[in-house]
Parts: C-alpha cells; sequence; structure tokens
C-alpha cells in the first residue's frame, strides 16, 4: 500500500512540501498553481540509485529532446538537508510521467498511479479551496495537535495568505523579498527572526509556526493581521514602505507581547517544539 504523507512546509508562499511514496521522501513546490516534484527525488526512488544525479544526467544525453529545461523541466529552489533552498530540476505532473516513462522500474506503474492521485487532490484544492483545508486540519490532527491548537493554526494560514496577497500586489515579487519581510515582523513581534528562533527551538527543516504555543501563535497573527491593514489602510507601495509597515505592525504585537509578559512575570517566547514526542503535544491542550 503506497505512503502518502503531507508534512507541513512554511506557510504560503514558502508553499514547499514533502511528501513520501512508500517511505521515500520526495520534494515538491506549488508552482504555476501545480505541484512540481524534484526530478532526483523521484528517480531516487524508482531506482534506488545513490547517483540520481548521474541518472539525471544519462538520461538527458540519451534524449535530447529532455535535455532542454522546457516544457519538460524547469529548475525551482527547494529546501536541501542543510535547511538552505538551492535550484533544483523539477516537473509537474505531466512532466514527471514523461521521465517515468524512460525509467524501466518494476516501481514505475504504483508509481505512476500515486502520482495521478496526488495531481487530482491538487486538482481538486484549485476548484474546491475547502479541501486543502480540511486535509491540512486532519494532519495536524493525526499528529496529534488538539482541535484548540488547530483552529489557531489554521486561521494563522488564512491571515498569512492574507498578507502575501497584499505583498505580490504591492511590489514584493521575489521570494528574497518575502522573508525579509517577515523577518522584519518576526523581530519587531519576538525580538528574534525566524531563523533565530528556529535554532532557540532546535529546529532545522522543521516548520517555525508547527512548533509555536497559543501564545506565540496568537502574537504571530497580530503582527501580521496588523501589517495586512497598515498596508490596505496606507495604500502601501515599493519593498521599502511593505518593509516599515511590516516593522510597525511588528511593534505593535510585539508591545502587546512585553505588557502580558510584564503581568504574567515571564516569556512568551519558549524554547519548546514538538519534535521528540507526540506526547509534548498534550502541553497545546
Amino acid at each position: 500500500m503506497n505512503t502518502e504523507v503531507l508534512i507541513a512546509g512554511g506557510d504560503v508562499p514558502e508553499s514547499t512540501k514533502i511528501t513520501l511514496f512508500k517511505g521515500k521522501l520526495i520534494r515538491r513546490t506549488l508552482y504555476k498553481n501545480e505541484w512540481w516534484f524534484s526530478i532526483l527525488d523521484v528517480i531516487a526512488v524508482l531506482t534506488d540509485s545513490p547517483q540520481s544525479k548521474t541518472y539525471w544526467a544519462k538520461m538527458k544525453d540519451r534524449d535530447k529532446e529532455m535535455s532542454q529545461p522546457f516544457p519538460f523541466w524547469e529548475q525551482l529552489k527547494l529546501e536541501s538537508s542543510d535547511g538552505k533552498k538551492y535550484e533544483t530540476d523539477c516537473a509537474d505532473t505531466e512532466g514527471i510521467f514523461r521521465i517515468v516513462q524512460s525509467i524501466p522500474s518494476p516501481k514505475a506503474e504504483p508509481f505512476k498511479r500515486w502520482l495521478a492521485k496526488v495531481g487530482y487532490e491538487r486538482v481538486q484544492e484549485i476548484e474546491n479551496p475547502e479541501l486543502a483545508t480540511k486535509r491540512t486540519r486532519m494532519l495536524y490532527k493525526l499528529k496529534g495537535y488538539s482541535e484548540d491548537w488547530i483552529e489557531k493554526r489554521m486561521r494563522g494560514i488564512v491571515i498569512r495568505e492574507e498578507l502575501t496577497d497584499e505583498w505580490q500586489k504591492r511590489g514584493a515579487k521575489e521570494e528574497r523579498n518575502y522573508e525579509i519581510l517577515t523577518a522584519e515582523i518576526s523581530k519587531a513581534t519576538f525580538g528574534v527572526t525566524p531563523s533565530e528562533y528556529k535554532k532557540l527551538k532546535g529546529l532545522k527543516r522543521e516548520n517555525l509556526r508547527d512548533h509555536m504555543d497559543d501564545f506565540e501563535l496568537i502574537f504571530n497573527m497580530l503582527g501580521e493581521r496588523a501589517t495586512t491593514e497598515i498596508h490596505r489602510t496606507e495604500n502601501s507601495k515599493g519593498v521599502a514602505k511593505l518593509k516599515s509597515d511590516a516593522r510597525i505592525g511588528g511593534d505593535i504585537a510585539g508591545g502587546a507581547r512585553k505588557k502580558l509578559e510584564k503581568r504574567l512575570g515571564r516569556s512568551i517566547i519558549t524554547k519548546k517544539n514538538f519534535i521528540k514526542s507526540p506526547e509534548d503535544k498534550k502541553l497545546l491542550k
């Protein structure tokens, strides 16, 4: 039986996700409203070869049509094992089918069925966005998170999507712009950038927000929602103005955090993560 598990990646637009085929990792990312998969990961799964780069190079040498990036594949940024993103050869569902046909493997047919299912689910999600939300809720539930935490996390995803939509409309087109703006909000809200926050929590590839407790999620939402409203109210344009707004939105959330910390006599920012044991997630109840 094929095992398919989505492991939440970053929030939109950092929508890279990981999927598993028979326990083997395959990286993928949303591009042009479709899933694009790492070609090297697919080759590794089908051939069990530790030299997937060499295998892919030989395939391109044999098939001149396949050697050209378009229309079969493109280079997209995917996260590597060191936590950084690199240009990686990727193909959409149609392109992967084309590549799979050139690989003699007993796994090819079950892989094609699996790939068709994954692609069909994406089509369903485009036609009915509620399906994507339901699937995400289910996955968090399977991981052991409480309904109360899931509700906050899902609301945070919606707020994040609204914010990134505003960024795109107002001049932040590059992924690097999103990273800079997100860091501004985080630093003003929590006093640390997302990468520093991940180090504090002992995280590497994991999604930071999946390891935030209730208060962390709430203040993160406040910073991002405040920033969105400032953009809209002031009709902000250009990365410089968006960056200034992000700092102000984060300051609003940061000020509220500091007031609560003073009242409680403790820091809201915590080193806790939920990696070690599903039991840890009970802390979120």
